[in-house]
């Protein structure tokens, strides 16, 4: 999965406005495969998703009115196989990789996959031990540990793969620490949960 992000150039405001604007009139989200998913007919809670700059896992427990936990079903050490210019990491550089689930502990849906790579050395000590243990999601350790962050998204689309045999859309966004871009972060939402 960390293939998705090798040798991505840094996004401009061309293709998809839809990314930093929010409101795109007329606006369509591309497709690998088929004709581009125009953005007026997602449903309204998942184009608000796709642009947020916040924690998605109290967005998901207000809209769907359930407590949403991150069950992480891989977390480990690599060493980056190619160049991944969104957070500055250089071929052999060693990441952290995580991949977890957002689910509703009432209904068991699965809301969203998440897939990070992490820049682990430049994370301050406290926030890594709670990553490593795994307590809760990124979003919130970055919101409870009060660390200053800032969250940019780099892309909006439509997953090349389906989930579960179901059409997705993704966002990736990554978050910068004291001026250095630390996390890449792609959340994955299947479209059927939202309509």
């Amino acid at each position: 999965m960390v293939d998705r992000y090798y040798r991505r150039p840094l996004p401009n405001s061309g293709p998809n406005p839809f990314r930093c604007q929010g409101f795109v009139r007329n606006g369509t989200i591309g497709c690998q495969e088929g004709a581009p998913l125009p953005i007026e007919t997602l449903p309204p809670f998942l184009r608000a998703l796709l642009v947020t700059d916040g924690t998605v896992t109290k967005a998901l427990e207000a809209f769907f009115w359930e407590p949403v936990v991150v069950d992480t079903l891989r977390q480990e050490f690599i060493k980056a196989a190619a160049d991944i210019p969104w957070i500055e990491v250089d071929p052999g550089d060693q990441v952290m990789v995580r991949e977890a689930l957002l689910r509703g502990t009432d209904s068991n849906k699965h809301f969203a996959r998440a897939f990070s790579v992490i820049r682990f050395e430049l994370i301050p000590p406290s926030f890594r031990e709670r990553l490593v243990n795994r307590e809760i999601g990124i979003g919130v350790l970055i919101r409870d540990s009060g660390l200053e962050s800032f969250r940019e998204v780099m892309e909006v689309g439509v997953e090349p793969t389906s989930v579960d045999g179901e059409r997705a859309l993704f966002r990736t966004y990554r978050i910068i620490i004291d001026g250095q871009p630390v996390i890449l972060i792609s959340e994955i939402f299947p479209l059927a949960l939202y309509l």
